[in-house]
């Protein structure tokens, strides 16, 4: 059963619901505009609110409905015990939303898959990650930066708010950390030279710019 729950978990992630809303709903393929990525933060900057906000929490709900799923199919959890298989589906799910089966294993980069699973297991350090995320987003208008900051304080507020599971939690929160870095290892490069994607807050739709008006993104997605 704990199998099962695992691989259960990795085929929830891989369901590419940021890439169905912007191609069902908008006829837009979210590997050709913007920064080709599939996930949640390109459908915002290339196609606004109305993409990227359904796109974020559809991302979303599939790692909180991981940790479900795993309540359902293993509730002992065997080995791992209750916490640590949802855990472990949790780990599975954004695997799969980042290397999905459904798109060649090219997704997004797990940010809001893993915040789901938190959300679940943890909601005090998740809520105390989303604000560092959101306060970022506002002051910088960095989406990545807000993902990275909001991933790598987690752990932090894990120590510090959970009341029960905090050694188990950690063991998923640390490596995730380290994963959501490495996949924006391009948009901290980005940041360095000045060229990384900023959100607009201007106008009626969230628009993709840069410290120099026509930044990488921009550029791909006009191509």
């Amino acid at each position: 059963m704990t199998v099962s729950a695992l691989i259960a978990g990795y085929l929830l992630g891989s369901v590419p619901a940021s890439f169905l809303v912007a191609r069902w709903g908008f006829g837009v393929d979210l590997r050709t505009v913007g920064s080709g990525n599939v996930g949640a933060t390109n459908a915002l900057r290339a196609l606004g609110p109305k993409a990227g906000i359904p796109a974020l929490v559809l991302d979303a709900l599939k790692g909180t409905l991981a940790v479900l799923v795993a309540r359902w199919i293993a509730p002992a959890g065997g080995l791992l015990g209750p916490l640590g298989i949802q855990l472990g589906c949790g780990v599975a799910a954004v695997l799969g939303h980042t290397f999905t089966i459904f798109l060649g294993f090219k997704g997004g980069k797990g940010v809001a898959t893993g915040a789901g699973v938190f959300a679940a297991l943890a909601p005090g350090p998740f809520l105390a990650s989303l604000i560092v995320f959101i306060g970022t987003v506002v002051a910088t208008r960095w989406v990545s930066l807000g993902s990275i900051l909001g991933a790598v304080t987690l752990p932090v507020w894990i120590v510090l708010l959970a009341t029960e599971g905090r050694a188990t939690l950690l063991s998923m929160a640390v490596p995730l950390a380290l994963f959501i870095v490495w996949r924006h290892r391009e948009n901290l490069h980005r940041m360095k030279c000045g060229t990384e994607s900023r959100i607009s807050w201007g106008g009626a739709q969230l628009k993709a710019t840069t410290d120099e008006g026509q930044g990488e993104g921009v550029r791909r997605g006009q191509s």
